[in-house]
């Protein structure tokens, strides 16, 4: 049986584009019934309106005869007025479970299945072993694999609001990079800094003792909803006030820092890490936010960053050029925590686990020689005084 489940008219017609001319209420996805299975409504459709999702009650998806696969707009919304017609020039994005690009990856589960019957069973490597035991392990080595070998980068793009913070992203386990993009959408690197933080505020009274009294009432009843039995402050510290309050040296004087700076401005011995106007940023890992510096107040910034793989179902999937890997860094594992097994057997696949992964993170670097010879062509120019 073939790995693909899709013809080409499936694959291609689940996704379509349209543009509203102020009349047309009916937009035809696909002529064949084929395209989608029986049943299929307006709950499996995502619709954009000029980049708005909006809700699955406000139109209809079907088929008909004469429309074929087709939604329309004329259906009335939840409070009884109809969405109406899109307006003329309105971008229109219809996207019906769309799987571009997925032939790429393997699910988990195949990975799992894939390993049972290859490694487990009469007459080999593995006699037996309980499938939640290999579904353990195999999400341990999706983990792993994500963090240096597989394409499980992830960004986010926000507005910096005036809290000048961001969330960490759900998924969130570390950092690539932060940018800043400019108007011709050009990204611009944002470089920590660990000479700052936000620390935790401790409550203090005139004389500089902690105090648990936090109205200043010069009493002090664990019962009373107005004081405490921690010292923690919940707000911002002066720290971070300070911080996200001064201007940056990099907007005032070319680079030029007072802290960094004591020999009265001159130039040698430059830190490349302070010669930058692009801003700065920290990260509370306690509070789950980014902090940026005041330069990056209204930009537009996107965060780039690793997950484990392992947030969602959909999520859960190995690249083609990495699946031999998974079976052999499941295989290791299993077998290094098996009493019983011959170390050389353990020996045998703790290499073989790491030369799958060399191939692997080889293939997956996406080096092209035609790339390569291009950025070479510009290192035998001749530099010029």
């Amino acid at each position: 049986m073939g790995l693909l489940q899709q013809n080409q008219q499936q694959y291609y017609d689940v996704k379509k584009s349209f543009t509203g001319d102020g009349s047309t209420i009916i937009f035809t996805i696909s002529n064949s019934q084929n395209t989608f299975p029986t049943g299929f409504t307006s709950s499996n459709v995502n619709i954009y309106i000029d980049n708005v999702l909006i809700i699955p009650n406000s139109y209809s998806f079907s088929f008909t005869g004469v429309n074929g696969w087709h939604v329309n707009f004329s259906t009335p919304t939840g409070n009884g007025t109809a969405y109406g017609i899109p307006a003329s020039g309105t971008s229109i994005v219809v996207d019906v479970n769309s799987n571009f690009g997925n032939y790429q990856h393997i699910t988990l589960s195949d990975v799992i299945n894939n390993f049972v019957i290859s490694y487990v069973g009469r007459d080999k490597i593995i006699n037996h072993i309980d499938r939640v035991d290999i579904a353990f392990h195999a999400q341990r080595a999706l983990q792993e694999l994500s963090y240096d070998t597989l394409k499980s980068i992830k960004s986010q793009e926000i507005e910096v609001p005036a809290s000048l913070t961001m969330t960490l992203p759900q998924d969130y386990v570390n950092y690539v990079k932060l940018v800043w993009k400019d108007s011709s959408g050009i990204e611009h690197v944002i470089y920590p800094t660990s000479k700052t933080s936000n620390p935790s505020t401790i409550k203090q009274d005139s004389d500089g003792n902690y105090s648990f009294d936090i109205d200043d009432d010069d009493t002090v009843d664990v019962d009373k909803r107005d004081d405490t039995s921690s010292l923690i402050h919940n707000h911002n510290s002066e720290t971070w006030n300070a911080y996200k309050g001064a201007t940056p040296s990099e907007n005032q004087d070319d680079y030029q820092n007072d802290t960094y700076w004591p020999a009265g401005g001159e130039r040698y011995g430059l830190d490349p890490q302070y010669a930058q106007a692009n801003g700065s940023f920290f990260i509370d890992e306690i509070r789950g936010l980014i902090h940026f510096s005041s330069n990056i107040s209204g930009k537009t910034i996107i965060l780039k960053y690793i997950s484990d793989s392992l947030g969602t179902d959909y999520e859960m999937v190995v690249h083609k050029f990495a699946e031999e890997a998974m079976y052999k860094w499941i295989a290791h594992a299993i077998l290094s925590t098996r009493i019983n097994t011959p170390e050389h057997i353990v020996q045998r696949f703790k290499k073989e686990k790491f030369a799958e992964t060399r191939k692997a993170k080889l293939r997956l670097s996406n080096i092209k020689l035609e790339e390569i010879t291009q950025v070479l062509r510009g290192k035998s120019k001749q530099i010029k005084h």
